[in-house]
């Protein structure tokens, strides 16, 4: 037997996922999952529980929520569990997509759902092996991952984790099954998929020649920035007074400290400095204003703009330095494309040992 602690006692764990159980939903599920306790007769015999096992009385929308989605060995995974899972993605994914279209939302909710459906069948996948491979997670060890994890999401206070696990309708002992199931997962990752996975320099310079385009960089300027905001479109005291800030700057005030004495820009306690500023985002659309990308993108380093007037706002701009589009060279990306290709072979590795479990795995999906 192999112990996750080896210095502490071991104490054979036999804890099964189920997250999201509501106490209220135990009675029904315990219909299904004695069911399925056939399983651990013959692999087939799920089929026919599925098929002669009286079938819980439910409304549609409890149905929706309970249906069965897939068992991996003798463990059960319903739809609610599912949904419960998802929750956090999908609650991000419609505030970030709520202005597209209703069809093109609900195709990328299903493929969240269909995610976290593979997630959870890996995970019940991974605590199998766990429990097959003989490793023991003892009590003591457990009772640290909860303390810890109590005191990194509650503050160390106890009183709030069983509110809050009350408000989710989950036992302190559910709790603790995802926290060891977690830790259990995390563990076999680390132990079968190769962490300290090597990369070449050969490997590297391939990348790096095959992929240009994704190191180009726009014509970009290191810039410092007068702002002063204007009452109303047709004010004219900001423009005067950036006239007159240019003046003294031109007889040899330092643009720094005229930018930390009028500026009303962010970075007016920096000395109005921008640091470098790419031409255009990601999508193509330029970076500053059009009435600033006109001016810093042509005027010589070292000059002062004259008083630029937007719809908001009066600008002065100090151009420090410029550089011209170009590709980054290789001993800037290094670093980075050395980390993408060591987690592409860290995918790769995981979803082959995951091939493994399933091909040895027994595993029903229903649709």
């Amino acid at each position: 037997h192999h112990d996750l602690n080896p210095h502490r006692p071991t104490v054979r764990l036999k804890s099964k996922i189920k997250i999201g159980k509501p106490r209220r939903r135990l009675t029904r599920r315990r219909l299904l999952l004695d069911c399925a306790e056939l399983m651990k007769i013959f692999p087939f015999a799920l089929i026919l529980a599925l098929a002669f096992c009286p079938a819980p009385r439910l409304h549609a929308q409890s149905l929706e929520r309970d249906g069965i989605l897939a068992v991996v060995n003798d463990t059960i995974i319903t739809r609610y569990q599912v949904w419960d899972y998802t929750m956090p993605a999908r609650d991000t994914l419609q505030k970030e997509s709520a202005s597209q279209p209703e069809a093109v939302l609900q195709q990328k909710l299903n493929g969240v759902i269909s995610d976290g459906l593979e997630q959870l069948v890996e995970r019940q996948l991974i605590l199998h092996d766990f429990d097959t491979e003989g490793y023991r997670m003892p009590d003591s060890y457990l009772d640290e991952l909860v303390h810890d994890r109590i005191r990194d999401q509650f503050y160390g206070d106890r009183v709030t984790l069983m509110k809050t696990l009350q408000a989710e309708g989950v036992t302190l002992e559910q709790y603790r099954e995802k926290v060891r199931d977690q830790a259990v997962e995390t563990f076999m990752r680390s132990k079968n998929v190769a962490q300290e996975i090597v990369v070449s320099p050969y490997k590297i310079e391939n990348y790096f020649n095959a992929h240009q385009d994704d190191f180009k960089v726009a014509d970009e300027v290191k810039l410092r920035m007068i702002v002063l905001n204007k009452t109303s479109a047709d004010d004219t005291n900001a423009v005067n007074l950036a006239r007159e800030i240019r003046a003294k700057i031109l007889a040899g005030a330092s643009f720094a400290e005229m930018a930390g004495i009028y500026s009303q820009g962010s970075q007016q306690k920096q000395g109005g400095d921008w640091g470098w500023t790419e031409r255009y985002n990601s999508d193509g659309t330029p970076k500053l204003l059009k009435e600033l990308d006109a001016v810093a993108f042509t005027l010589p380093p070292g000059q002062v703009s004259d008083a630029i007037d937007s719809s908001n706002a009066v600008f002065l701009v100090l151009v420090e330095d410029k550089h011209a589009a170009h590709v980054k060279p290789l001993n800037e990306v290094r670093d980075e494309i050395e980390r993408s290709l060591r987690a592409q072979e860290q995918a790769r590795l995981e979803k082959q040992w995951i091939a493994k479990l399933k091909a040895k795995t027994f595993i029903l999906r229903f649709p």
